[in-house]
């Protein structure tokens, strides 16, 4: 009798624990300018690289493997014709999952989670030692 009422608690708890246990499913961040902020650079030092009438991109010197490519190229541009391609800036933006990425890093290799692109709503851009006295 008391290995009966044990044997239907522990059928009991294998149903249950599960259902108790679980925390629903994670949120997973949108991709593509505008959509979910995964994080904000403030006057990052940032290589940036460009042509004229192209995109603009910069590699963060504390990230060198990821790419950062400007959700607003046309809108910075007239910022970007002071510098030379190359330069080392301070660059500030909102910065999202780039889509591209998203879809070909699904396969999970090794290089798409060491190189990672990102997109960036850009807000300034401006030289090293910019207002300092």
């Amino acid at each position: 009798m008391k290995g009966n009422i044990l044997n239907k608690i522990l059928v009991l708890m294998i149903f249950v624990a599960p259902a108790v246990s679980y925390s629903g499913c994670k949120k997973q961040a949108k991709c593509g300018c505008g959509k979910d902020v995964l994080f904000t650079l403030t006057n990052e030092p940032s290589n940036v690289f460009w042509e004229t009438g192209s995109n603009i991109s910069f590699r963060r010197l504390a990230d060198p493997y990821s790419t950062y490519n400007f959700c607003n190229p046309s809108e910075m541009f007239k910022t970007m014709t002071d510098y030379k391609s190359g330069d080392e800036l301070l660059v500030s933006g909102h910065v999202y999952w780039n889509c591209s990425y998203v879809n070909q890093s699904s396969n999970g290799s090794y290089y798409s989670s060491m190189y990672k692109i990102y997109d960036v709503q850009v807000t300034d851009v401006h030289m090293v030692g910019y207002g300092k006295k």
